[in-house]
């Protein structure tokens, strides 16, 4: 029981990271894609206005995701990183260089400068959520086996290439829907606009993916792909169904900024939780189930331990941030 507390754990940190990173990464798409030094000025401004504050606090929660990993399901963690080390690898160097291009772009002056800094930023935003998305489409697909050696094939297949696609999809629309409601918060109704059309793009994309993920994971990822089809899973399928509903005639009506941001999130953080419930029992289908990966008890118990009380002091602490950065209490 207390191994599937912890992998329950490690999937709410996953949603977490999903939603709270995944905005940021769809901020950085909507950089990338907002065209010329003219034409993309205004929305970089905003982009660079509206992260500064929090962007960096979203990666927490990846780092308390390989902390749960590693001493909590040392033989995942182990199979994962030997198998699926090469898109792991370039999704970190997306981050770094993401945060090196971000930090460095604002301060500086000169025009070349400040577009390789850009572009630096950008292609990394669009990048990292990519390969992170194949590593969790390799898993999914049971393409992950402990004690296999790695091949490009683990990643490189159709599953993790729509998951790739998807979770640059789910960040896009993340990333438009709070752009939104911070263009409203700066008093810029022209911006409000034009990420309302881009998250209602972004969200019709997701969407169009879903569907032929439907048809795609069938034969490639068959036994998530039934997890998803049936039982619990289709339920919290659903909900996500309801929430991309809800959030896009929201946006339609041009809604208050919490409730739109909360649709989105739900449903970005249901699809999570759906895979979670679909690959019961098994951390890596169907090689390695949740009892057969976990740590020691005592290492098992201490995480449970160790959880309770980030939840009480630093979920707190994130709540308080948000919510001042939502005020503009932190310019």
């Amino acid at each position: 029981m207390i191994d599937d507390l912890v992998a329950w754990v490690l999937v709410l940190a996953v949603a977490a990271y999903a939603c709270g990173g995944g905005a940021d990464y769809g901020a950085g798409f909507w950089d990338l894609v907002a065209g010329g030094a003219e034409r993309g000025r205004r929305p970089r401004q905003l982009i660079d206005h509206a992260m500064a504050p929090v962007w960096e606090v979203n990666n927490v929660w990846l780092v308390f995701v390989l902390v749960v990993m590693w001493s909590g399901f040392p033989v995942m963690f182990q199979a994962v990183f030997s198998a699926l080390w090469a898109p792991l690898l370039l999704a970190v160097a997306g981050l770094v260089l993401r945060g090196a291009g971000f930090a460095l772009r604002k301060p500086t002056r000169r025009l070349a400068e400040r577009r390789v800094y850009g572009a630096a930023f950008a292609v990394s935003s669009l990048l990292t959520p990519f390969f992170f998305g194949t590593a969790v489409g390799a898993v999914a697909s049971g393409r992950v086996v402990p004690g296999e050696p790695a091949s490009a094939e683990v990643w490189t297949n159709p599953t993790s290439l729509f998951a790739g696609a998807m979770t640059v999809a789910a960040a896009a629309f993340l990333g438009a829907v709070f752009l939104t409601g911070d263009a409203r918060r700066f008093a810029a109704p022209d911006l409000v606009g034009y990420f309302r059309r881009r998250a209602l793009l972004a969200l019709a994309a997701l969407a169009a993916l879903a569907f032929a993920g439907v048809f795609l994971t069938r034969d490639d990822a068959p036994y998530v792909h039934r997890g998803l089809t049936h039982g619990a899973g289709l339920a919290v399928v659903c909900v996500a169904g309801v929430c991309a509903l809800g959030a896009a005639w929201l946006l339609l009506r041009d809604a208050g900024t919490q409730i739109t941001r909360g649709a989105a999130v739900g449903a970005v953080g249901a699809v999570v939780i759906a895979w979670g419930l679909a690959q019961r029992p098994y951390l890596l289908p169907t090689s390695l189930t949740v009892a057969q990966g976990a740590g020691a008890e005592a290492t098992m118990r201490w995480l449970v331990i160790v959880s309770v009380i980030a939840v009480v002091l630093v979920g707190p602490a994130l709540v308080l941030l948000y919510w001042l950065d939502t005020r503009g209490e932190l310019e």
